[in-house]
């Protein structure tokens, strides 16, 4: 299966073009949305990216698209206290839901990587 930096949706009247920047800040924010969720990490490719000036808004966020799916990757830190695999959970199925209610596009998988954990400052 070949990668493309776009998925295209096409239908009778044309094609549209999705880039993956637009897809990763779809899936950046539905993460930041779930409680429980302390902020992102990066993974190598990440910080990479953000050398050549990957936009901040989907930092943590890997997408993959295929002709026909997406893959996502994504890397965040939990607040303390709160249960790792609910959160994941939880993560995974806001992605899966914005992604495909947004783009109408099917999304494969959703990978996620706990990359650390985010204890609250006593005051």
């Amino acid at each position: 299966m070949a990668e493309h930096n776009y998925i295209t949706r096409t239908d009778t009247q044309g094609s549209v073009n999705i880039a993956e920047d637009v897809i990763a800040t779809i899936a950046s924010e539905a993460v930041r949305a779930v409680d429980g969720v302390g902020g992102f990490s990066t993974s190598f490719g990440g910080e990479i990216a953000a050398a050549f000036g990957k936009k901040a808004a989907s930092r943590g966020v890997k997408v993959t698209c295929t002709e026909h799916d997406i893959t996502v990757d994504v890397f965040f830190l939990v607040q303390y206290g709160t249960r790792i695999t609910d959160v994941a959970k939880a993560a995974q199925e806001a992605v899966v839901s914005n992604i495909e209610a947004i783009t109408g596009v099917t999304v494969r998988q959703v990978n996620v990587t706990i990359c650390g954990v985010i204890f609250e400052k006593s005051k």
